[in-house]
């Protein structure tokens, strides 16, 4: 859970605050321990750069405001998380001369699982991301941690109807592929070289009856029948890059 300030939100880790600095992200206040390393000694660059004030403190202090997370002695206050319109995701591709790639998760409720994720999405050049308002985690400190600094690189889409927000992007021109154990196809089998939108589920609810009768065909990745299944970051990142391998393929 992150520790909030008033309206003030904590990002923690040396690659987060990094990225969140190179980024413009709206950074009040940092906060470094006694370690020394390069990383630090780049955001206390980049701070005063910006004219953001850095003060010490020790690690009891930062245990604290991260609740013992490995905030790996530094701890940033920042504005809370901007998210972006659908049609901003579809700008970026077209601005990039590629077919659209979007990653939409459908509640999932674990933010380790959504920051994982998105790292994987914005190495694999997808455009944007997708997350449900409710039920299902927002973008928040554990959520940045987990992906490194890779949600200041990919921008991510709150929206109160996935299906809704699904029809309007097949309308766009892009296709729905669904994650799915009972999938169709297989999903090193199915064509994603086109302009895609890949429908991941959450941990326990998977993609839900609607969601998936959305989708134009659905995706099965082959597991021995002892396994149950993949988390959802596992699963996102084994479909983004077939994509990727699909269009360095064609091309």
């Amino acid at each position: 859970m992150v520790t909030q300030v008033g309206q003030d939100e904590l990002i923690w880790g040396r690659n987060v605050v990094v990225s969140a600095l190179k980024a413009g992200r709206g950074l009040n206040r940092i906060f470094i321990g006694a370690q020394r390393g390069r990383d630090l000694a780049v955001i206390r660059k980049l701070a005063k750069e910006r004219r953001i004030p850095v003060e010490n403190a020790n690690r009891q202090q930062l245990d604290q405001l991260t609740d013992n997370a490995k905030h790996q002695g530094v701890v940033a206050f920042t504005a809370p998380r901007s998210y972006v319109d659908i049609p901003e995701i579809l700008a970026r591709a077209k601005t990039a001369g590629e077919p659209p790639l979007v990653l939409m998760l459908a509640h999932v409720e674990d933010p380790r699982n959504l920051g994982a994720a998105a790292r994987t999405a914005a190495a694999a050049g997808a455009h944007g991301i997708i997350i449900p308002v409710r039920r299902a985690a927002p973008v928040t400190g554990v959520a940045e941690k987990a992906a490194a600094g890779a949600l200041d690189k990919i921008p991510v889409a709150r929206v109160v109807n996935l299906t809704r927000c699904l029809q309007d992007l097949k309308a766009a021109g892009l296709w729905a592929a669904g994650a799915d154990m009972q999938g169709e196809q297989l999903y090193f089998e199915a064509d994603l070289t086109g302009p895609l939108v890949l429908v991941v589920g959450g941990e326990d609810k998977g993609l839900g009856r609607l969601l998936a009768s959305e989708c134009d065909f659905r995706v099965r990745i082959p597991m021995d029948e002892k396994v149950a299944s993949l988390n959802t970051s596992v699963a996102a990142s084994l479909l983004l890059y077939e994509v990727v391998r699909q269009r360095m393929q064609a091309h």
